[in-house]
């Protein structure tokens, strides 16, 4: 069993450092999944099977001790000292292979479920949200906001909220479902969102925004515009570029690609059903819908909604719109 769980081990660590290295996606669910599972294996081993066979070889050697002594006694012996405890405790104690494998499962079990049905964190790896999230903070995502669903294959099993506009959300990139995005829910199915000369319109009508100045944006080096809208409920900021051009460029094909319209000033949508349309507050340093299309409600994570840390600037902690 040592060298089988050596083996295991060896396999855990090439594909975390490949994953690492960037030379393949990791499935951190599925992988979370696995190890609960194999640990849990182990982990009923060791209650069933291996802690019982400890504690009879421990009764064996009590009662050889205690036969020992008592013929010594009959013959008028004296008891001999020996190390009856040390062997005692040694007899007791899990092997290397156990401890790393039963003894973890009660661990990666309370991740796996907290991870897969109430919150997961993520680091924001680019500068498609500023100013709202900025690369290197660290967010945590309620994954029941949305419903409960399936860890791993994610196939919602209860119904509790619908994705709403101006909700920051973190989905399955529909490109490659390896990959999250995070982005803000811009339009909701049966809407037609039209970005037109840098201007958002949702189903014919403007999206009023107010100029709150310049933006200093570190990831670019440079000022951008800065503006405040309101999605829905939410008030939220985004920035402009006034020296990018309007248009944008469309991915080679996504699905309902039919349902979007491209010019040179921009594009317009109509939102099918059951898929959102996302974009980025950073609207001129975001892939977003308007390149790579629709996000269907099945690759949705979670809500987006507490910075927990961010190592460079303490003073980012906090919930955000």
């Amino acid at each position: 069993m040592g060298l089988l769980t050596g083996a295991l081990y060896a396999c855990l660590i090439v594909y975390l450092g490949g994953w690492y290295l960037g030379e393949w996606h990791g499935n951190f669910s599925l992988l979370l999944f696995i190890l609960t599972i194999v640990t849990f294996g182990y982990w009923l081993a060791e209650r069933l099977r291996f802690a019982p066979a400890r504690r009879r070889a421990v009764e064996a050697l009590e009662s050889q001790h205690a036969s020992r002594q008592a013929e010594l006694a009959r013959r008028g012996i004296a008891p001999v000292e020996d190390n009856l405890e040390d062997t005692r405790n040694r007899l007791l104690m899990q092997p290397w292979w156990l401890d790393w494998t039963a003894g973890l499962f009660p661990v990666i079990c309370l991740v796996f479920l907290l991870r897969s049905f109430l919150y997961e964190p993520f680091k924001i790896p680019s500068g498609s949200m500023v100013p709202t999230l900025l690369v290197g903070d660290l967010i945590l995502v309620n994954k029941y906001h949305y419903g409960v669903r399936l860890p791993v294959i994610n196939k919602k099993i209860i119904d509790v909220n619908t994705p709403e506009r101006g909700d920051v959300m973190v989905f399955r990139y529909p490109l490659d479902t390896r990959v999250d995005y995070i982005k803000r829910v811009v339009g909701l199915p049966g809407d037609e969102v039209a970005y037109r000369n840098k201007r958002l319109f949702i189903n014919g009508q403007p999206v009023e925004t107010v100029p709150l100045g310049e933006y200093y944006d570190e990831d670019g080096a440079r000022y951008r515009q800065q503006f405040k809208e309101k999605l829905g409920a939410v008030e939220h900021r985004f920035l402009n570029n006034k020296e990018e051009p309007p248009f944008v460029m469309a991915a080679a094909d996504f699905p309902y690609k039919e349902n979007c319209r491209y010019t040179a000033e921009g594009v317009t949508c109509k939102v099918p059903a059951g898929h959102y349309f996302m974009m980025g507050d950073n609207r001129d340093n975001s892939q977003d819908s308007r390149a790579w299309g629709f996000v269907p409600d099945e690759n949705i994570v979670g809500k987006a909604f507490l910075i927990w840390m961010n190592l460079g600037n303490l003073g980012r902690i906090g919930s955000f719109q």
